[in-house]
């Protein structure tokens, strides 16, 4: 069964793009293709989902330990997590902190606007280390 939702996902993905590169290339043939390719997904999605959701519930047995080479990595899934999401935040930063320097020296009153584009870089740090709490938390 497993493999049969494969294939029929692999054939959602080749068939539009058979129908749209055999014949003219228009907007309407693409506008075609994709939506065929949108509803095929849809619907593979669907009876996944009805057939993944529809058998009995079983009560968890007793959880298992988890070994050291797991922790390991589970450790070290953490600190790339945050130690990458903080290299992008450092990049992120330097170039929306000096554009922003930059436009308040022209114009006092962006500044409220400047700032916010540095938050919203800083955002990725706090999202990595969000995710290296989920992952420690399931060690």
């Amino acid at each position: 069964m497993f493999w049969l939702f494969i294939f029929l996902l692999l054939l959602c993905i080749v068939i539009p793009i058979l129908y749209y590169s055999t014949g003219a290339k228009n907007a309407k043939r693409g506008k075609r293709a994709l939506a065929v390719n949108l509803i095929s997904f849809f619907v593979i999605a669907a009876v996944t989902s009805f057939f993944i959701f529809s058998g009995r519930v079983y009560a968890a047995e007793e959880a298992a330990a988890v070994s050291d080479l797991a922790k390991a990595a589970a450790f070290i899934g953490a600190a790339l997590a945050t130690g990458l999401c903080c290299v992008g935040t450092g990049i992120a930063v330097g170039s929306a902190a000096t554009a922003a320097i930059g436009a308040i020296s022209e114009n006092e009153k962006i500044m409220g606007k400047a700032l916010i584009f540095v938050a919203m870089a800083e955002g990725i740090a706090i999202y990595g280390l969000l995710i290296s709490f989920m992952i420690l938390g399931r060690v």
